[in-house]
């Protein structure tokens, strides 16, 4: 495999990040909701915090219209209660008028002093189905008007969708030379497009590691033509025990009262659930062997009840390892991690895999953070 150039430095540390489960997305048994995990401020901040105490680098904080918590409130919301971990928020384009959000994203992140990260979605809204290559452009408008508002002193945008003339961004400067860091996944051309273009970090759902090349090789191409590289994320859940028996023996406990048709229920409430992206999960649902592997130690029974991300690194630690390992040397440089229960599974995570790895916070190592602040403390367990 070719390994692709990333940008940043601190080349040989990775960021590693957890999952915060706003999108009533926590089960102890898949698809059997259960009240003390649903989506509230409390048990989803519980979550960010036992993150921030296992060490982890980054929270990503999802955006759905199911039933859970509002992004940008959450992450306002839990800025004073953590000090260390960065939050990737995520933001739907075209949700909040363009100006708005960069004002937004900039109070945030002076409320985080500069430990805010953005995801940036382009799906469709409530009642819309809008076609892919609108929803980019749309995208694309939106993520250009925060970079003017971000570092210059006035908008002056004419696009397809929005138009401002002379209006004034003294509001909208964020904590971060620059503004924070823009994570993106998709696999369309256009969305490739817009990535290469204006976006810092590839994110990607976990299928076969040639199938992974392909995409990474096809971002890296979009971003030579704007004379650009990109770091690359892997977003995957996590089964990690002390023996590859007792991690595959979990996963199949997680699924054992699993009935298929709510499952696709869960998958079709999401408004991915048709995306390119969730189609290629399918695909390796279908592809893997009796006992759901697509390849060793990368199950894809999550995906049987959740759109969207839905396969699982399942193995010991070693084995867990490995993997990380192998996608490292292919150079990705940046995983968001999850498991069920999201607490529980945490600190099994945190306890098992993050003292093994030498960890980065991306926007440090972008220069981001303003000089003269000081660098986030390092977790317990964490190595640089």
């Amino acid at each position: 495999m070719t390994i692709v150039p990333v940008t940043s430095a601190d080349l040989d540390a990775v960021e590693i990040s957890w999952f915060a489960a706003l999108c009533s997305d926590d089960y102890r048994h898949l698809g059997v909701p259960e009240n003390d995990l649903k989506s509230t401020f409390a048990h989803c901040s519980g979550i960010l915090r036992e993150a921030e105490a296992q060490g982890f680098r980054n929270i990503l904080c999802p955006s759905s219209y199911q039933v859970g918590q509002d992004t940008l409130t959450f992450v306002a919301g839990c800025a004073p209660l953590t000090d260390r971990i960065n939050m990737l928020a995520a933001i739907r384009c075209g949700e909040m008028q363009p100006i708005m959000l960069a004002r937004t994203v900039a109070t945030l992140d002076h409320m985080l002093e500069g430990r805010l990260t953005l995801n940036v979605i382009s799906s469709d809204f409530p009642g819309e189905k809008a076609e892919s290559a609108y929803r980019y452009q749309r995208s694309r408008e939106v993520v250009e008007i925060l970079k003017q508002a971000w570092t210059q002193e006035e908008i002056n945008y004419t696009g397809e969708i929005y138009d401002f003339k002379g209006i004034t961004t003294d509001p909208a400067k964020p904590y971060q030379e620059g503004g924070p860091l823009l994570y993106f996944g998709g696999y369309s051309p256009s969305a490739l497009d817009l990535c290469g273009q204006h976006c810092d970090v590839y994110l990607m759902w976990p299928e076969p590691q040639d199938q992974l090349a392909q995409r990474m090789k096809d971002a890296n191409e979009a971003a030579e033509r704007y004379g650009r590289t990109l770091d690359y994320g892997l977003r995957v859940h996590m089964i990690v025990r002390d023996t590859e028996a007792e991690a595959k023996e979990y996963a199949e406990h997680l699924v054992s009262q699993l009935d298929d048709e709510l499952g696709t229920l869960i998958r079709d409430r999401a408004h991915d659930s048709t995306s390119l992206g969730v189609s290629h999960q399918a695909r390796a649902r279908e592809l893997a062997d009796q006992f759901g592997y697509i390849e060793p130690n990368l199950w894809t029974g999550v995906g049987r009840a959740r759109s969207g991300c839905g396969a699982a690194l399942v193995g010991s630690t070693d084995q867990v390892l490995s993997k990380i390992e192998e996608y490292r040397k292919m150079g990705i440089r940046a995983f968001i991690f999850s498991g069920y229960p999201h607490m529980d599974e945490c600190k099994s995570v945190g306890q098992r895999v993050l003292p093994n790895l030498k960890t980065c916070s991306l926007p440090e190592a972008y220069g981001r953070v303003p000089q003269g602040t000081p660098q986030t403390p390092l977790g317990a367990g964490e190595r640089r």
